[in-house]
């Protein structure tokens, strides 16, 4: 029984930053890999940033060098910090986590990332 619950979105102005959280309920739910996803209105579904299980990153070519992805594996959170945000930055972004047993992935229900110009 493992929820996810994302927090950190909201109106941030083009340049500034913004950090999400995607923590994981569960006293014995142990992360093992996580993706951050965005999806803007009548567009796709990306990839924005992964985390592998041996701690290894991936980022979309768009994001990268801005967006950071990281967990804490003791609050069973994992975060992506945006930096230098642009308007097409815009959309809502959702964890997706890999963990526990079994290896079971999870989504977390989303949030608003607004950047203006």
């Amino acid at each position: 029984q493992v929820q996810l619950v994302e927090s950190g979105g909201g109106l941030v102005q083009a340049g500034g930053s913004l950090r999400l959280s995607c923590a994981a309920s569960g006293s014995t739910f142990s992360i093992n890999a996580a993706n951050w996803y965005r999806q803007a209105p009548g567009k796709q579904r990306d990839l924005v940033a992964g985390l592998s299980s041996g701690g290894s990153t991936n980022y979309a070519d768009s994001v990268k060098g801005r967006f950071t992805i990281s967990r804490d594996n003791a609050k069973n959170t994992v975060y992506l910090q945006m930096n230098s945000l642009k308007p097409e930055d815009t959309a809502v972004y959702s964890c997706r986590i890999w963990g526990g047993l079994y290896g079971h992935d999870y989504w977390g229900q989303g949030t608003q990332v607004t950047v203006s110009s």
